[in-house]
């Protein structure tokens, strides 16, 4: 999978629902249409950041476990979608 993210974030070590919250704010401040790339190691952050997804009109173009780090791409809804 080789998916260029526009920015990353780095939540490892943080606790569930800290990954989740700190990937809303990162979405908040990029442009529609950027890819973020979410690292967590909270197990639990596959199902928030699932859910999230769900709930929300953004699209998550991506997902994978490498050892211990869950990792997520994100792609912010457009402002008319």
């Amino acid at each position: 999978m080789t998916l260029q993210a526009d920015d990353v974030l780095d939540a490892r070590g943080l606790a569930c629902p800290l990954p989740l919250l700190k990937a809303k704010q990162a979405l908040a401040g990029m442009a529609s249409g950027a890819l973020l790339e979410v690292r967590a190691t909270d197990a639990g952050s596959w199902r928030d950041i699932e859910s999230f997804i769900e709930q929300s009109r953004h699209q998550m173009p991506a997902r994978e476990v490498r050892g211990d780090v869950y990792h997520y791409w994100i792609r912010k809804a457009g402002e008319n979608a």
